[in-house]
């Protein structure tokens, strides 16, 4: 028997579902509480997220006929409910990232570097450390220095647990932590998160190379339109300047130009008789 509270949360969730034109899942698995808290405080005035057991999620979803967000496979799943479009949404959460520090496995977001001069360590123990992951360090004056700027990790390159340890030590932190928006739900479609990750310049380019394609289409097969009407004027115009030309007509904007060529050729065969 489902416990009244549960009953009371489960409609809450119904309303709050109902409430928002655009209702999105995501996974907090992983996703430390500290950063989760930055991003909710961040966004607190575009977004709303509700956290809730996953069994009472799919239930409130398939009340308001949303059950299709549900197939959206999440460890810790959650809801985000708010009144921008999906796409939007997306935008807004891959910039609301947060530095953390790195864990053996991770993959490198780019380039990791330990810069030349002092760092916050002390002389002791922790150089050996540094100089087993292969960062030249050196005492100066109390402090470990690095010798110079070093590529730890590659682009790409798992990290491992002794340079994760390195890291920490440093205070560095290489990796970015962001809410995972598995999808979104708006007017009956739910958009998942490959739709939603296109890039926004990419999608740009594309419409710009099909407007291309579209324009040289109907240029080529002579079809007016609003895009090519006057293309097609200019292409008509030129080819018929031609015809006028090469076949000797002598009418209005021909004869100025079979003029102009006459006397180049006249020119030209004065030059080749001497005269």
């Amino acid at each position: 028997m489902v416990s009244k509270k549960k009953e009371q949360e489960l409609q809450e969730l119904v309303e709050l579902i109902k409430k928002y034109p655009v209702v999105g899942i995501l996974d907090l698995f992983k996703l430390p509480s500290r950063q989760l808290q930055f991003i909710r405080k961040d966004l607190r005035d575009k977004v709303l997220i509700k956290m809730s057991k996953k069994r009472l999620i799919q239930r409130a979803l398939k009340q308001t006929r949303k059950e299709k967000l549900s197939e959206l496979k999440a460890e810790e799943p959650a809801l985000i409910l708010t009144d921008i479009d999906p796409f939007k949404l997306h935008k807004i959460l891959d910039k609301n990232k947060s530095p953390t520090y790195a864990k053996a496995n991770d993959i490198a977001p780019k380039d990791i570097i330990i810069p030349e001069g002092p760092t916050k360590l002390p002389a002791g123990p922790a150089i050996g450390e540094l100089q087993r992951v292969k960062i030249p360090a050196m005492v100066k004056e109390g402090k470990i220095h690095v010798r110079k700027d070093t590529v730890i990790v590659k682009k790409g390159e798992v990290i491992s647990k002794e340079v994760a340890n390195v890291l920490k030590k440093l205070d560095i932190q290489p990796m970015e932590i962001s809410i995972n928006l598995l999808g979104a739900w708006e007017n009956g479609i739910v958009y998942k998160k490959d739709i939603l990750a296109v890039s926004e310049e990419e999608y740009v380019q594309k419409i710009m190379t099909a407007y291309t394609h579209a324009l040289n289409l109907s240029v080529n097969v002579c079809y007016p339109n609003k895009e090519s009407i006057k293309i097609l004027i200019q292409k008509g115009f030129h080819n018929a300047k031609n015809l006028g030309i090469n076949a000797e007509i002598f009418e209005k904007g021909v004869i100025e130009d079979l003029l102009s060529r006459a006397e180049v050729q006249a020119k030209a065969l004065k030059s080749k008789v001497g005269g």
